[in-house]
């Protein structure tokens, strides 16, 4: 094997694409004039950072000035936004890796809403009550792994395409929680559940102190370790990746398993919110965690990625979400918005990777 090839191998680094920013693919550099500079600063991974900010601050100055300082910009308030990135951020750090490798779930929404109906069950909660509600947590997160594993075993193994299989799962997954619940709310007894994720810790809630733990976690594994170097490759050239000895089959299968667990999760952080399991549960989530991903920067066609990104992307729905209630307006307006948003996003993408490979 070449050296050029265990190079694409190896992908573009942490939350990079395939080429360094400040290098033409001819391999002159483009550093060297102010436009050059200019480029690279709103071209490269800190540019769409900074375009992130700024559009998360011109969300936030709308906010003030609609709905008002004494409404919007209050610490409470800032808590609600956050606590509502919680749950679906925690399912976007999980799809940011499917989608850096070239994969992509339909099926998250449809796997959150069957764990958290397995998970409350009454045998379920029996068991916790006679034991620790942590039964419920890992049942939660059991059930996230074994949809995840599924899903990772047909794609990796069967050749079926990721949205194919992951539109089966949604429909099956959905269809499970239904027949298991008899398409009735169960409710969370077990108040030591509710009393944990519904907690405070100094003032900041737990499920905000998970997601950002898991964010932390997730830039780590991606940026820091080899999985996420592998991560890199399979979604940049998948047989490059094989060639330079990475085992694709079964690194796809781990990333979906990775992505159920964070279903399972944000599963127990949504049923101690709403204190209840339901098949309804998750109902679109699959394409907000995708548009959270994708307006962080995170190629769909796989091979860069961006945790930091996607956390901003999050918290950009979140933070229009609340602006859109604090203002009274409907939900169809704000799925128009978020439409145009995601239209936006691609649209620059294509526009980026367009100035990225010309010579």
């Amino acid at each position: 094997m070449t050296a050029q090839t265990h190079a694409e191998a190896q992908g573009g680094g942490p939350e990079t694409g395939q080429h360094n920013p400040g290098t033409a693919p001819g391999g002159k550099s483009t550093e060297g004039g102010p436009a050059g500079r200019f480029g690279n600063l709103f071209g490269g991974s800190a540019g769409q950072i900074l375009g992130l900010v700024i559009a998360l601050l011109v969300l936030i100055t709308i906010g003030v000035a609609t709905a008002g300082a004494d409404r919007f910009a209050t610490f409470d308030n800032m808590m609600t936004i956050l606590r509502m990135a919680s749950v679906i951020g925690v399912i976007s750090i999980g799809m940011t890796f499917v989608i850096t490798a070239g994969g992509i779930d339909l099926s998250v929404g449809a796997v959150l809403a069957l764990a958290s109906v397995w998970a409350t069950t009454v045998a379920t909660q029996q068991m916790a009550a006679d034991f620790h509600w942590i039964v419920m947590v890992s049942t939660a997160l059991m059930v996230g792994a074994g949809a995840g594993l599924i899903n990772g075993l047909l794609i990796a193994y069967g050749r079926l395409a990721p949205f194919i299989a992951t539109l089966a799962m949604m429909a099956a997954a959905r269809g499970l929680a239904e027949l298991i619940s008899d398409k009735r709310t169960q409710v969370v007894t077990e108040r030591g559940l509710i009393d944990f994720f519904g907690g405070k810790v100094l003032g900041v809630p737990v499920l905000v102190v998970i997601f950002v733990l898991v964010a932390a976690g997730g830039w780590v594994l991606l940026n820091r370790t080899t999985f996420g170097r592998r991560t890199l490759a399979v979604g940049g050239n998948p047989e490059a990746a094989r060639l330079a000895g990475i085992n694709v089959r079964r690194h796809t299968t781990i990333l979906y398993v990775v992505l159920g667990l964070a279903c399972g999760l944000a599963a127990v952080m949504l049923m101690a919110r709403t204190t209840a399991g339901t098949s309804t549960h998750g109902g679109l989530y699959e394409l907000d965690a995708i548009a959270a991903v994708v307006i962080g920067g995170t190629l769909l066609s796989g091979g860069r990625g961006t945790i930091v990104g996607t956390v901003f992307g999050v918290l950009i729905f979140s933070t229009l979400t609340n602006v859109f209630v604090l203002n009274n307006l409907d939900t169809s307006s704000q799925a128009v918005a978020k439409g145009l948003i995601i239209v936006a996003a691609v649209l620059l993408q294509q526009r980026v990777a367009a100035r990225g490979s010309t010579p």
